[in-house]
C-alpha cells in the first residue's frame, strides 16, 4: 500500500492545526486523530448544495454563502447546479485551505475557484453573515464535524440562538439555511425550529450512494 506523504500544516486560530496529507491521488485533511475530509468520500458535501438548490427553483439570480472551502466539494456541486446568472461567496477562515485549494490540490478542484461566479474570501461565516440583511438566497455550513465548534471552539456561535438569528437576517424571504453533520443532534433541530425555521433533516451517505450516513439540516425562513 503506498504510504501517506504530510504535505502542509496550518494553524488554526485560537489554536490546534489542520494537516494536509495525500497517498497517490487520494488526500486527506487531519485535524489531531481526527479525518476532517477525504477526496474519495465527496457524497453528503456535494448533497449539500444540491438540496439547497432545489429549492432555489424559483429564483432569479440566486446568491449563496458557503462556510467552509474544504476540499470543494459542495462548491463544484453548487456550481454545476446554478444557473449563470448566480454568484457563490466562500468564507474560509484558514488562508492554508486556499493555498492547498491552488497548489497541491488543484486537481481536485478543477479549476473551480476561478468560475466567474465564485469569490473567496478570507475569514469568518459569522462576520459575513452578521455585516448583511436579507443578502443570501440559501447559507450552505460545513464549517465543523456538526453543529459544535469541533475545528474552532468559537464556531459554537453559529449553532445557537444568537447565531442562528444572524443567519435568519441574512437570507432573503424563503431563504435557505443548510447544515452539514457528521450526525444527528435533537438539540440542534429544537433550536432551529425555536429560531423560527421550517426544518427537514436528511440523511445522506458520505460517499456516493456507499459509506457512512450523515445529516443535512435545511432550514427555511
Amino acid at each position: 500500500m503506498i504510504p501517506w506523504t504530510h504535505l502542509d500544516t496550518a494553524p488554526l486560530p485560537g489554536g490546534g492545526e489542520l494537516r494536509l496529507k495525500r497517498r497517490g491521488g487520494e488526500f486527506s485533511i487531519m485535524l489531531g486523530a481526527n479525518e476532517l475530509m477525504n477526496s474519495r468520500l465527496s457524497g453528503s458535501e456535494e448533497a449539500l448544495a444540491r438540496l439547497s438548490i432545489a429549492r432555489l427553483s424559483d429564483r432569479a439570480q440566486p446568491r449563496l454563502l458557503i462556510g467552509g472551502l474544504g476540499m470543494g466539494f459542495t462548491l463544484r456541486a453548487a456550481l454545476a447546479a446554478l444557473p449563470a446568472d448566480a454568484s457563490v461567496e466562500v468564507a474560509e477562515l484558514v488562508p492554508q485551505v486556499v493555498a492547498w485549494a491552488r497548489g497541491p490540490m488543484a486537481e481536485v478542484f478543477a479549476g473551480s475557484l476561478d468560475d466567474p461566479r465564485v469569490a473567496v474570501g478570507i475569514g469568518d461565516v459569522g462576520a459575513a453573515m452578521r455585516a448583511v440583511t436579507g443578502r443570501y438566497d440559501a447559507i450552505l455550513l460545513d464549517v465543523d464535524n456538526g453543529p459544535d465548534g469541533l475545528t474552532i471552539a468559537a464556531n459554537d456561535a453559529l449553532y445557537g440562538a444568537a447565531g442562528l438569528a444572524t443567519a435568519r437576517r441574512a437570507l432573503t424571504k424563503s431563504g435557505v439555511l443548510a447544515v452539514w453533520s457528521q450526525g444527528p443532534d435533537k438539540g440542534f433541530t429544537q433550536r432551529l425550529r425555536a429560531s423560527g425555521f421550517k426544518v427537514e433533516e436528511v440523511s445522506v451517505r458520505a460517499g456516493r450512494g456507499r459509506g457512512a450516513r450523515h445529516v443535512i439540516w435545511l432550514a427555511q425562513t
